[in-house]
């Protein structure tokens, strides 16, 4: 295993293309973390420390944002705006047919407009999302003496730092490896693990040692339930038919169809992610409207949705919708079917055409079902644990571990199918 590992490394570091493209990677990663450790003006570090400890859904906005949020950086807002845009566009495509045609059907050039249209999208909502937020946070004493200038121009650089952030993410998409996206949330979550650690170490106890051990065993089965599941496929069988042309005979081979348990990846957690942070931030910005009834309705919504057990009924039911709508759009049983009745391809035992699409739908809703359950439980589980062990959180939660080793395992998929294509 250490020698196949050292013989890749060679590879990668051999050949120039690939190492361009992982340098591109590192360097825009580095840009990124540098535009976070940039504060927006007028900041009090001190109060926002103390109020991101005590507040859960902002923790998770700090997840979400790449770890911007942690100094109100410029960077704050993250790609949140892109991919709530994102979740819209593709919700449209269910809902009006010329937006699934363009998505599904015009191929590379449709996928270009639905992520252009995504980008126009993201500006407005960037601009609802740091007004929400930039309101709230100075309603809580962390922004001081502000002026209206002031104000009007953190908004600004909040739109701007989102936007940039995206467009370092398509970058890192386009001329590096992996999906940036993604990227810059797993380089996010893995730049808190020193200081993580390092807060652990001064407020080691020794009589919460048992804690620790259990924190790290559910951490090690986490991992490998990740890896298995992610891994885990169901291969259906296909038959070539045997077809004359001239005096040579072709077809007549077997090959398999591979549907994955978890076909949807880590994208349904940063969907719910997502979802639930978005009317959260619009709700504590009305908690402090002027007019009363908006105020206490906004206020008991935020009740609601602070009750950790509730959030986390939210959260599971969320992502296990999600995992069904993402594997809904990624893999199309109809478009499947018709593709394999025109290439004169059929699965054993079942009819080509409607009966193939219905035979393969109901393989992918038993497996979307494991995958989803599977997802949604990883993603509730710091909550178990905080109530069977009154420990706030895992040093890493398992929204943040699931889409660590969910976005390793695919980035390394990538660099492996890289190298094989050079080695032939």
């Amino acid at each position: 295993m250490i020698t196949t590992f050292l013989n890749k490394l060679n590879l990668v570091l051999s050949d120039r293309n690939l190492r361009v493209r992982i340098l591109f990677v590192l360097g825009a990663l580095a840009a990124f973390r540098l535009g976070a450790a940039i504060p927006i003006p007028g900041v009090n570090i001190l109060q926002l420390e103390r109020f991101l400890s005590e507040n859960q859904f902002f923790g998770l906005l700090n997840v979400f944002s790449g770890g911007g949020l942690s100094t109100l950086s410029i960077f704050m807002l993250g790609v949140g705006p892109y991919i709530t845009a994102s979740i819209i566009m593709q919700l449209l495509t269910f809902v009006f047919p010329s937006f699934k045609q363009m998505y599904q059907e015009e191929g590379e050039a449709g996928r270009r407009r639905v992520a252009q249209y995504s980008r126009l999208l993201t500006v407005p909502l960037a601009a609802v999302q740091g007004l929400s937020l930039l309101v709230l946070l100075e309603r809580q004493g962390i922004l001081m003496n502000l002026t209206m200038f002031e104000r009007v121009t953190n908004i600004f650089v909040v739109i701007a730092g989102s936007l940039l952030v995206t467009w370092i993410g398509e970058l890192i998409t386009e001329y590096g490896i992996g999906n940036g996206v993604s990227l810059l949330i797993f380089a996010g979550i893995v730049s808190r693990l020193p200081s993580v650690l390092s807060q652990l170490w001064l407020t080691f106890e020794i009589a919460q040692v048992p804690v620790y051990l259990l924190f790290a065993s559910v951490s090690l089965i986490i991992v490998a339930a990740v890896v298995f599941v992610t891994e885990a496929e169901r291969p259906i069988p296909i038959t070539y038919a045997k077809r004359v042309r001239g005096m040579k005979m072709y077809g007549g081979i077997s090959t398999y169809l591979p549907i994955r348990v978890n076909n949807a990846g880590v994208m349904p957690i940063i969907f719910a992610l997502s979802i639930l942070l978005f009317p959260q931030m619009i709700f504590g910005f009305l908690a402090g409207y002027g007019n009363d009834f908006i105020s206490n309705i906004a206020s008991y919504i935020n009740s609601l949705l602070n009750n950790s057990w509730l959030y986390s009924s939210f959260y599971f039911l969320l992502v296990f919708a999600f995992t069904y709508f993402y594997s809904a759009v990624t893999f199309d049983p109809e478009a499947i079917s018709t593709n394999l009745q025109k290439s004169g391809a059929f699965i054993p035992g079942v009819r080509p055409g409607r009966s193939t699409a219905e035979y393969l739908s109901r393989i992918l809703t038993r497996l979307t079902l494991i995958g989803a359950i599977f997802l949604g439980f990883v993603a509730v589980l710091p909550v178990l644990l905080r109530g069977l062990t009154g420990v706030a959180s895992l040093a890493i939660g398992g929204t943040s571990l699931l889409i660590v080793v969910s976005v390793a395992i695919e980035l390394v998929k990538q660099i492996d199918a890289q190298i094989s294509m050079r080695e032939y």
